[in-house]
């Protein structure tokens, strides 16, 4: 990924609907072309996030795992 993230949303240890829930709250706080990067632990939730992202067409950048997290970058 060659893009700057502007922005980092920890989720780690948090269930549904928390990461959903702050990946949106994002989302409404940026701006276009921002970069967020959603970081968490909750399996669901990595399969939840990229199907609300393509919903509200947001492109994700990247998407994998660090260890025993989860992240999920995307743009604006």
């Amino acid at each position: 990924m060659n893009k700057t993230v502007s922005r980092t949303v920890d989720c780690i240890s948090e269930n549904c609907p928390m990461p959903l829930i702050k990946t949106r709250a994002a989302i409404l706080d940026a701006e276009k072309g921002d970069v967020i990067k959603i970081i968490g632990t909750h399996p669901q939730s990595f399969e939840e996030i990229p199907m609300a992202l393509e919903v509200l067409e947001k492109n994700i950048l990247e998407k994998g795992q660090e260890k025993e997290n989860w992240y999920i970058t995307f743009e604006v």
